[in-house]
């Protein structure tokens, strides 16, 4: 009898299904890993974006409040002064 390199069709179709899958399943797996790691970074940046235009906004802020407080100061040495100069 003469053999057949192949003897039935399941037993070729079956493994090559099975490694098939398994490719597709980790291209997929790699790249929603990585498309969630870009989605992650996009978000972060953003994050650190607006964490750094409240941290100049509140420099300003603190910039313009010792502003003030030195007028303040000045006229209040004024004041002093001009009681001093009175009493």
């Amino acid at each position: 009898m003469q053999e057949t390199a192949v003897t039935d069709l399941p037993s070729v179709v079956i493994p090559i299904t099975i490694v098939l899958l398994l490719t597709v399943t980790v291209t997929l797996c790699i790249r929603f890993y990585f498309r969630y790691e870009r989605h992650r970074t996009e978000v972060l940046t953003a994050e650190l974006a607006r964490n750094r235009e409240q941290a100049e906004r509140a420099v300003r802020q603190q910039e313009h409040s010792q502003t003030q407080i030195a007028e303040l100061t000045a006229r209040i040495a004024a004041l002093e002064h001009l009681l001093r100069n009175v009493g």
